[in-house]
């Protein structure tokens, strides 16, 4: 199973949506980095993403996105053979 990172909010429901997903995938252990309660957090994953928002979600270090392009790369059929 692929290592997948998440970096995330205590009420955050896109968090809550994407772990949903990855859980309906099988994924049921990942490293979860709450950013609420260390902001240093925060500054490592707009260094490794880009982005301000979370979740920001990472599977064998390849940046995926947020929620949605979570959704999106499920959709496409692309989620699947990268939790392989």
């Amino acid at each position: 199973m692929a290592k997948v990172k998440i970096f995330t909010t205590a009420y955050c429901p896109f968090c809550t949506r994407a772990k949903a997903l990855l859980a309906e995938r099988g994924v049921s252990d990942y490293e979860k980095i709450r950013i609420d309660s260390d902001p240093d957090q925060r500054a490592v994953m707009m260094a490794a993403s880009g982005r301000r928002t979370v979740p920001q979600i990472f599977i064998d270090q390849q940046h995926i996105g947020g929620c949605d392009d979570l959704y999106d790369l499920d959709r496409r059929g692309g989620l699947v053979p990268l939790l392989a």
